[in-house]
């Protein structure tokens, strides 16, 4: 892995955590469903100009079609559709953390669905992820967290995992601005229906909610998936699924640097667990003697 994919690696990482607490700013002034469709509609509309402007074509192949659609319903209308709900109601580090888990989930189906062989390694990864979420939601379960959100962020993690497992597709046939902006286009799409059946919708305009959007829009949004998507050509989705251990870190530092959210002593070895357990199941899927593979250009 080259200096390249190790800048962006940590780059996604970094913009991917602090989705959560932008959307935590989001959803105290605004509706979450509507405000989240019209968060992908901006952010679809942009990276399609961008990648037109680009040269690239939406004539995507068929595993790239099938991927984008995939994606787009899993990720963005399911997975952060429950996030922005459930963060009504319980705090971004927690959602953070449970999102967190997601590499974790991708390893267990890949072994349980799939037979991929896991090593003793990831195995006690596995292990250990489970113990540290064990030790978070025991302590925050006692100080009495919204079990609601907690169910709609597992629920969105779910979604995630299906997300993740069937962006293969998308990675090969070019055209990478192009597949993140109509995958966001897809999301905005159902979440507009979704607002419009399960919510009141309101926006109470304030700066923070328009600093919070116009964030979440461009960084996490845009960016952030046109990185990932960019790591996954350049080093395959194993060694880049290998910045995901990064993202409990990155989500609560984020949250509590911005919002003030403080953790417990559980809280913070719950975290460090999950950290752990996260990076030993990745290791643990990497090739033993793995050739780098050629650099797109």
């Amino acid at each position: 892995m080259d200096a390249r994919a190790i800048a962006m690696g940590l780059t996604f990482a970094l913009m991917w955590s602090s989705a959560f607490t932008s959307a935590r700013i989001i959803v105290a002034d605004a509706s979450p469903l509507f405000s989240l469709a019209l968060r992908f509609l901006v952010s679809g509309l942009i990276g399609v100009a961008i990648a037109r402007c680009l040269g690239q074509t939406w004539r995507l192949n068929r595993l790239q079609w099938r991927a984008t659609i995939i994606f787009g319903v899993c990720q963005n209308a399911l997975y952060l559709g429950f996030n922005f709900v459930a963060m009504q109601t319980i705090q971004a580090s927690l959602a953070a953390i449970i999102a967190a888990t997601m590499p974790l989930l991708v390893a267990l189906a890949s072994w349980l669905l799939f037979k991929e062989r896991l090593k003793p390694l990831g195995i006690a990864g596995l292990m250990a992820g489970v113990l540290g979420v064990g030790l978070i939601m025991g302590t925050r379960i006692s100080a009495g967290v919204d079990l609601y959100g907690v169910m709609l962020c597992g629920f969105g993690v779910l979604a995630l995992t299906v997300a993740t497992l069937a962006l293969r597709g998308a990675t090969s046939g070019g055209n990478f601005m192009m597949v993140v902006g109509l995958q966001m286009l897809i999301g905005s799409a159902l979440l507009f229906v979704a607002a419009l059946l399960f919510e009141d919708i309101f926006i109470n305009p304030t700066l923070s909610l328009a600093l919070a959007f116009a964030y979440t829009t461009l960084v996490p949004g845009l960016i952030a998936t046109f990185i990932w998507v960019l790591l996954l050509n350049r080093i395959g989705p194993l060694r880049a699924a290998t910045f995901h251990f990064l993202n409990p870190v990155f989500g609560v530092a984020v949250a509590s640097v911005l919002l003030g959210e403080r953790l417990g002593v559980m809280d913070m070895v719950g975290v460090l667990i999950v950290t752990i357990g996260i990076l030993a199941v990745q290791l643990s899927r990497q090739p033993a003697a793995a050739t780098e593979p050629a650099v797109a250009e």
